[in-house]
């Protein structure tokens, strides 16, 4: 099913609390966060940033969005309201703010997949050397209420999605090479990176592919995009692959789940400009905010 069509290059999908939606648009000369009505028949822009890439939507309502092309931290009211909350880690600069969630020790977490948009996908259109692309992927820990900042992380082959899960430790993925990630989150403390699962097909045709958005259902699985391999991958809780669910069209970028009753995915496409909705068996992990 299609829940609402017409978008550019969407990514980022949050699902509010009345069931309206917030995503961002990314193509060129579109650059917005996007506000969607319940029934997915309507849409405004919230604010024009250049080239959002992820969202997140705290208790107070702030909209805390991954700004892709002048990179930076934003913090975003409905009304339009934006401020640039944050653009280096104690003085290295930014270079691709990607996705981001809020943890259970109250502290943002974003991830910034290492290379500028332009140099990784010049005007709009992935590099065909993306395999050489050098890129230093980094993760880093925010306390939105000081500003302060923290690396936790650096040295992935472009970071991406990223997630809490119903242990309470932080999951971010590595695009290039197709594997997720998970790190221990201990009273604020971020443990090393170790290997949780790969989403790649191995029996995929060649070409571009790799993990983009992921969230948490209910039931322990992840759900992530797999751009390019024109998929959902769910893996399940030792980190294997579980289930593979087809997208419609071939660019998934990210996934939300709907609130509950409802047991659907909501998921992000490029290559169609649209948000597909799938059945699943089981509701969200609620998010922190």
């Amino acid at each position: 099913m299609i829940f609402t069509s017409g978008l550019s290059v969407p990514e980022g999908p949050v699902c509010l609390p009345d069931k309206s939606w917030l995503c961002v648009e990314m193509g060129a000369g579109r650059g917005c966060v996007t506000h969607v009505s319940a029934d997915g028949k309507t849409k405004r822009v919230v604010a024009q940033t250049g080239r959002p890439n992820g969202l997140a939507v705290d208790r107070a309502g702030n909209i805390w969005v991954a700004e892709s092309s002048e990179p930076a931290l934003l913090r975003l009211r409905l009304d339009g309201t934006c401020e640039v909350f944050l653009k280096d880690c104690n003085g290295l600069p930014f270079m691709f703010p990607n996705d981001l969630c809020f943890g259970p020790d109250g502290l943002l977490y974003l991830t910034d997949s290492g290379i500028y948009v332009e140099d990784f996908a010049p005007g709009g259109q992935i590099r065909p050397d993306y395999a050489l692309a050098q890129t230093d992927g980094r993760v880093y820990q925010i306390n939105t209420q000081t500003r302060e900042i923290a690396m936790v992380d650096r040295g992935i082959r472009f970071t991406n999605g990223i997630a809490i899960g119903p242990e309470r430790n932080l999951y971010v993925n590595e695009t290039l090479t197709g594997f997720v990630y998970r790190y221990e989150l201990r009273g604020g403390q971020v443990g090393r990176r170790q290997y949780f699962g790969d989403v790649v097909d191995p029996h995929a045709a060649p070409g571009y592919k790799g993990p983009d958005g992921m969230k948490f259902g209910l039931d322990g699985h992840l759900y992530v995009t797999v751009y390019g391999q024109q998929d959902v991958t769910v893996l399940g809780p030792t980190g294997s692959v579980v289930r593979r669910m087809r997208t419609l069209g071939k660019n998934p970028t990210n996934v939300a789940f709907g609130l509950p009753p409802e047991n659907k995915i909501y998921v992000t496409e490029v290559e169609l400009g649209q948000i597909e909705v799938h059945d699943v068996d089981t509701a969200g992990l609620p998010l922190y905010s």
